[in-house]
């Protein structure tokens, strides 16, 4: 490893983060935080993370000071589940409503920064599976706690959960097959991030609102590329969440993803994009059919741009 990304790794990586709940709290010092949880047709899992988080949340002295599950037009009970678990839902139609709205997870974080006030956001996948509360403290102790970080990175094992199994690793592969070897090539002071497209990850409204967000599951790469940019290895930090475990997608789907993931990378590191949609071969009584996807648009710019906020 390279000595400056050695470096930073040794100073900005937490293998066993500690912070207590309390250590937290005490060093808000005023900020307010808030924790977002995107969600498209998972009725099955947002309840019970949000009531995990929940406990964070109450007293007169919370570390959580807003709970919010943004849905991106699930069609499912979703928005019932998690409200009835207790979190404040808010429909991506209802934030900017004079801005149709698009597809894809990319939209719902961008319009969750016009939803939410914390000057600190944390955002949750809400796929979840056995959900550890813990993530939330692991993930604000940097922001809150050291000078100078602006977002913080989750990274855990992945087992690979299979439709009659599990394996104990196997998780992320278009991390492993495609974004690591891609920041290899264009972005290499960037090597040291063990989970670049995890959806568990905090950061400051200061950063949030300044940079775009890339549309679908570009967003992720878009987020810790611009952050790079702006303000160097020392404005990110990583964190060890454990195992996190989660729907895993086929081969198909994550090829959509990993096209999307890859035009963002290409754009922030100024190599050109033909912005054809990618085609996938299925097979369909015994032939093979082509079946194109389209890119889910541009990015959405900074949210300051449109709020007016200083």
């Amino acid at each position: 490893m390279d000595p400056v990304i050695e470096d930073w790794f040794a100073r900005r990586t937490w293998q066993d983060p500690r912070w207590s709940v309390e250590e937290l709290v005490a060093a808000k010092s005023g900020r307010r935080v808030a924790v977002v949880l995107p969600a498209l047709d998972e009725e099955a899992t947002v309840g019970v993370i949000v009531a995990a988080i929940l406990p964070l949340a109450r007293g007169p002295a919370p570390l959580v000071d807003e709970l919010v599950v943004v849905d991106s037009g699930s069609t499912d009970r979703t928005v019932e589940v998690a409200a009835t678990a207790g979190a404040r839902v808010v429909l991506r139609t209802d934030v900017l409503p004079e801005l149709p709205p698009r597809p894809g997870k990319g939209e719902v974080l961008w319009r969750s920064l016009a939803a939410t006030t914390g000057d600190v956001v944390c955002y949750l996948d809400s796929d979840l599976v056995d959900f550890d509360p813990g993530f939330v403290p692991a993930l604000l102790g940097p922001l809150l706690t050291e000078p100078g970080v602006a977002l913080v990175k989750g990274f855990y094992r992945r087992p690979l959960r299979l439709e009659t199994a599990e394996a104990d690793s196997g998780g992320g592969r278009v991390t492993e097959l495609l974004v690591r070897p891609l920041l290899a090539a264009l972005r290499p002071q960037l090597s040291g991030i063990v989970q670049p497209l995890g959806g568990e990850y905090a950061g400051t409204r200061d950063l949030l609102e300044s940079v775009p967000f890339a549309p679908g599951y570009g967003v992720e790469i878009g987020l810790l590329l611009d952050t790079h940019t702006r303000l160097g290895l020392d404005g990110l930090a990583q964190v060890n969440l454990g195992v996190r475990k989660h729907r895993n997608r086929s081969l198909l789907q994550l090829g959509v993803m990993a096209r999307q993931i890859l035009s963002a990378a290409l754009a922030r590191c100024d190599v050109p994009d033909s912005g054809v949609a990618l085609t996938q071969f299925v097979q369909v009584d015994g032939e093979w059919l082509p079946s194109a996807t389209t890119l889910d648009g541009p990015d959405r710019p900074p949210i300051r741009a449109l709020t007016g906020r200083t």
